[in-house]
């Protein structure tokens, strides 16, 4: 069992930046391949980025491409979110997931666990 818990959300201003942490307990961090999700009010939620267990590997939804970066420290059981340039539309709430492969993925189902996430709001 993996427990996931994001940090780092908050209020920012178009153009801004933050950060996001998802800690995870369990020995077994580094042969998880995370990735994050988010869901807006009223929307589906939807795939941002992904990593793979030795974060030689990462994957971006278009939306976010260039703008976001995903990173993973095995030795803190963490993975991050960087965020960068944010936009009124990036406003959400905001998923990290674990997935019991090394490969990371693109869609939901295929995590196992999940956060129980953190708010970003970007404003105009």
């Amino acid at each position: 069992q993996v427990q996931l818990v994001e940090s780092g959300g908050g209020l920012v201003q178009a153009g801004g930046s933050l950060r996001l942490s998802c800690a995870a307990s369990g020995r077994t961090f580094s042969s998880y391949a995370m990735g994050w999700f988010r869901q807006a009010p009223g929307k589906e939620r939807e795939f941002v980025a992904a990593i793979s267990w030795s974060g030689g590997s990462t994957y971006y939804a278009d939306s976010v491409k260039g703008r976001f970066t995903i990173s993973r420290d095995n030795a803190k059981n963490t993975v991050y979110l960087q965020m960068n340039s944010l936009k009124p539309e990036d406003t959400a709430v905001y998923y990290c997931a674990a997935r019991e492969r090394v490969v990371a993925a693109i869609r939901g189902y295929e995590y196992d666990y999940w956060g129980q996430g953190t708010q970003v709001t970007v404003s105009s």
